[in-house]
Order: C-alpha cells, then structure tokens, then sequence
C-alpha cells in the first residue's frame, strides 16, 4: 500500500490525505513502460515496488501467461 501523507495543522491532530486515483488504459500504459524499460529509464526504478490495482480476471490472465512462458 502506497503511503498515506499526514496533513500538519498545527492542532494535535493530523489529518491524513489521500492521493488521488486516475484512470488509464492499459494499452497506453503498456506502451510508455515498454518504451522506458527499453530504453532503461531509470525513473522506472522509483516505482517498481508500487502496487496498483487490476481486475481479478486481468490478473488470472497475466498469472497463467507468466507460468506458461518459455523458460519457466
């Protein structure tokens, strides 16, 4: 999970700030991380290690692929 920022007031309480969520296509998303790891951008080592999320179907389809690959 993504750390969550602390909103200081000043008060003795913090409030804490949700990032907000956007919405891409994957196949967008599939070409620009394709390009930046063909090229080894190295601002796609900052986020290997963020989740995100995908359908439970999507994430069926990409377990299978992943041990049906050659060389697994």
């Amino acid at each position: 999970m993504r750390t969550r920022l602390k909103l200081y007031t000043g008060e003795g309480e913090s409030t804490v700030v949700e990032e907000p969520r956007v919405t891409m296509r994957l196949g967008e998303m599939a070409q620009i991380i394709g390009d930046a790891a063909r090229f080894k951008r190295t601002w796609l080592d900052d986020f290997e290690d963020e989740e995100v999320q995908i359908s439970a179907d999507l994430y069926e389809l990409l377990s299978a692929y992943w041990q049906l690959r050659p060389g697994a």
